[in-house]
């Protein structure tokens, strides 16, 4: 009993915010009398995440997982669900282990367990989040239905450079709006109770600014100001953890010259101590060996460094395995240390319920009613259309009629495998609904002619590199004139080109990122060939991030971003051609003119010579080549109707420090149609103490309006929107001028002004 006592008081002592121990007094008592069971190697082993694959017949273990489980080394796993797998993982644990401890069971999870929805990208563009709440929601029965507690996700990243292949998995380039997916996203995944046989564990990553790696190379290194870091890149982790997101995953990269994964700043003093997280943190696969690399110190000083920082569970490297209990002889780390990271695991399981019942939901029955319901894909077909941007639409040559003839061209208009997307993990791509099959079902009496009109790429080196790692891209072996011709000799006979283009889906995601961002392959010269036709021609996009499309603008008529759109896609690409969805989705990362732009985003700083458009003006911020803006802004998209703006009312033209002011606007469907529209509001800060953005996103509402209608909004502006972190790193409101701006997109706006009082 006295053993008891002094392992609690110890833990508590060690402890020095009081939320990193759980207020629960019966879930502490019961860890603490767990703990007080455990050797030594069995609390290393809790920080232990293998993974484990698997085949139909059940789980393949790696060379010594099966003993390392049985021995209560193993912590959990991931890469392994259905209810056989897990079941069969699990009752080695629960049977065959002296304390049978339950293991986790972690995959990635990230737009969709076996219904695929849009990348998050492409949620993101919905602005609508409950929209994004009910596709993480969806997923989370679906997952844990397959035996999974534990999603690595969300990826909450600010991005801005689209040249990094991972701009896909995030929401896009500004804090605000990310902070808000973030939010939809932990909700949806863990409910309001982690022990819900419904419920799994969100995994906010990568912590912290792995979006802004230099020059878009994944894996990269960054460097950035306390400010900026603070200002731009923080906020949507930040929104996670209040969340009440349960763990964190580390980034690669280092941050003021220290591996994240090594960076006791980072994940104590700022995760735990400022912002108050109670759960558990992860590492990114094997990243506690790779920054030995990093040059920070061998296998053994590195996972000291990780362990001693605050990272509490170690994902397939074995550092933690095979090191911790050598540094724990020298002194080099505590016997608290390894405790506090071995309670954080045992909590999580706790709170998943997992000691009560390890089997939490799993049954053949349930995966079988649950997983690719009809109900839960038309969620997917619901949540993919509001997904997809309308980028033009000259003449309204959108929407067809439903019995015109198409011509269906490209090598992603009769393409299920692409569909899904990167990052699809349990997604079967054969179950996705092609662009041609969703028109058939949408519109049964349009005339659809296809021609596949070029490969996807041409470039044999590319093309084997994606495929060795499941890119499943089947090349046409025919020379690229004749494909060409073919699909010009149907066009001819048809009175609409529907042409289909972009990447594959594994050129974008983890690991593919690329120096150029036109279409690839002859893409383009198949687009050109089109257009000769003389038919109008409407230009599909799937892609995981933006591309540079300045020549598809100025000749293509009509362009429809799609992105990757999940299972459903081909049905919502189809609902959106014909009309039966009006596109309401609006871009969250500016799209270049040139490659050579990026990193652009809309939230940028003035420079002591901002470019005002005068190409004759030399001596400013400028490029001798292109325009310094985007080709289509921050929150850019358009609609089958047409809103309209009144111009804003300002209820004060000055704000009490401790009071709030309202912007009101009349927003009007002066079109044909219903539709839906994302009404944005932005500020700026005119003068401050530390340089301020051009404008920030500060509040949205996407409404729906029927043909003729009009809304009133009401925006309610107080000093907390203002705030910033100053030079200091102080969270303040400065009195002083503002302009206020609310509009469309971040260009095309109305403007105000109002000045905060002392």
């Amino acid at each position: 009993m006295l053993r008891k006592l002094l392992l609690f008081l110890m833990i508590s002592l060690a402890t020095s915010v009081p939320a990193q121990i759980s207020k629960d007094g019966k879930m502490n008592v019961f860890i603490t009398n767990l703990m007080s069971k455990m050797t030594l190697e069995e609390k290393i082993g809790q920080l232990n995440l293998p993974s484990v694959g698997f085949d139909v017949t059940g789980p393949i273990l790696s060379r010594g997982v099966e003993d390392k489980i049985k021995r209560g080394f193993v912590g959990g796993v991931f890469n392994t669900y259905t209810p056989a797998a897990v079941r069969k993982l699990q009752e080695m644990a629960v049977n065959q282990t002296r304390l049978k401890i339950p293991l986790l069971f972690g995959y990635d999870v990230i737009h969709g367990h076996k219904t695929i929805f849009p990348i998050a990208l492409g949620l993101a563009s919905s602005w609508d989040m409950n929209a994004v709440e009910r596709s993480a929601r969806i997923a989370a029965r679906e997952a844990s239905a397959d035996g999974l507690n534990w999603t690595f996700s969300p990826m909450v990243d600010i991005a801005r450079d689209a040249r990094w292949g991972r701009i896909s998995e995030g929401a896009g380039e500004d804090p605000y709006l990310g902070s808000y997916v973030a939010t939809a996203m932990v909700r949806g995944y863990q409910g309001n109770d982690l022990s819900k046989n419904d419920a799994i564990m969100a995994c906010v990553k990568h912590f912290a600014l792995y979006g802004a790696a230099e020059a878009g190379r994944d894996y990269n290194t960054v460097d950035m100001s306390p400010v900026k870091m603070y200002n731009e890149y923080l906020a949507p982790y930040k929104a996670a953890i209040d969340a009440g997101a349960a763990t964190v995953m580390t980034s690669f990269n280092e941050i003021n010259g220290v591996p994240a994964t090594t960076n006791k700043w980072l994940l104590t003093d700022l995760l735990r101590k400022q912002w108050g997280f109670k759960g558990f943190v992860v590492t990114d696969y094997t990243a506690i060996n790779e920054t030995v690399a990093h040059g920070v110190g061998n296998l053994q000083e590195v996972s000291a460094l990780s362990l001693k920082a605050g990272v509490d569970m170690d994902m397939v490297g074995e550092g933690f395995l095979n090191t911790v209990k050598r540094s724990l002889e020298e002194k080099k780390i505590t016997q608290l240390d390894i405790d506090l990271a071995c309670r954080r695991i045992l909590e999580a399981k706790y709170k998943l319920g997992l000691f009560d019942d390890p089997y939490r939901g799993i049954s053949e029955e349930r995966a079988a009613n649950e997983i690719l319901s009809p109900a839960n894909r038309q969620a997917a077909r619901e949540i993919s259309r509001s997904s997809m941007v309308l980028l033009k639409n000259n003449a309204q040559l959108l929407p067809l009629n439903k019995s015109v003839r198409i011509a269906l061209i490209g090598p992603l208009a009769n393409n299920q495998r692409d569909m899904i997307g990167s990052w699809s993990a349990a997604g079967d791509w054969k179950k996705a609904v092609s662009v041609m099959q969703g028109i058939k079902n949408v519109a049964p009496n349009a005339s659809v002619r296809y021609a596949k009109g070029c490969n996807i790429l041409d470039d044999s080196s590319l093309l084997k590199q994606l495929n060795a790692f499941g890119g499943g891209i089947i090349q046409d072996t025919r020379p690229a004139a004749q494909m060409i011709n073919e699909a010009v000799e149907i066009a001819r006979q048809s009175d609409v080109i529907v042409a289909v283009l972009g990447e594959s889906s594994g050129m974008s995601g983890e690991a593919a990122s690329r120096s150029e961002l036109n279409l690839p392959g002859s893409q383009r010269q198949l687009l050109e060939a089109l257009l000769q036709t003389g038919k109008p021609v409407v230009l599909v996009l799937m892609n995981g991030r933006p591309l540079a499309l300045q020549w598809e603008n100025d000749h293509v008529p009509a362009i429809l971003e799609s992105w990757f759109g999940g299972t459903e896609a081909g049905n919502a690409v189809a609902d959106i051609l014909f009309g039966d969805y009006n596109p309401s989705g609006k871009i969250t990362n500016s799209f270049p003119r040139s490659v050579g732009q990026e990193p652009i985003y809309y939230n940028h700083k003035n420079t002591g010579r901002p470019y005002a458009g005068n190409v004759m003006d030399k001596y400013k911020s400028r490029y001798l080549d292109v325009e310094n803006d985007p080709l289509y802004p921050f929150g850019y998209g358009l609609s089958y109707t047409r809103f309209s703006y009144s111009d804003i009312n300002i209820s004060s033209n000055t704000l009490q420090n401790n009071g709030s002011i309202t912007a009101t606007v009349t927003v009007s469907n002066v079109g044909n149609r219903d539709g839906e529209e994302v009404v944005q509001m932005y500020i700026r800060d005119m003068v401050g103490s530390i340089t301020r953005p051009v404008k920030e996103l500060k509040g949205f509402r996407k409404i729906f309006l029927k043909a003729g209608e009009s809304q009133q909004l009401r925006f309610v502006i107080t000093p907390n929107q203002l705030r910033f972190y100053n030079a200091d790193l102080n969270f303040v409101a400065e009195p002083g001028d503002f302009r206020l701006y609310i509009g469309s997109n971040s260009r095309d706006v109305k403007e105000a002004g109002f000045t905060l009082l002392k």
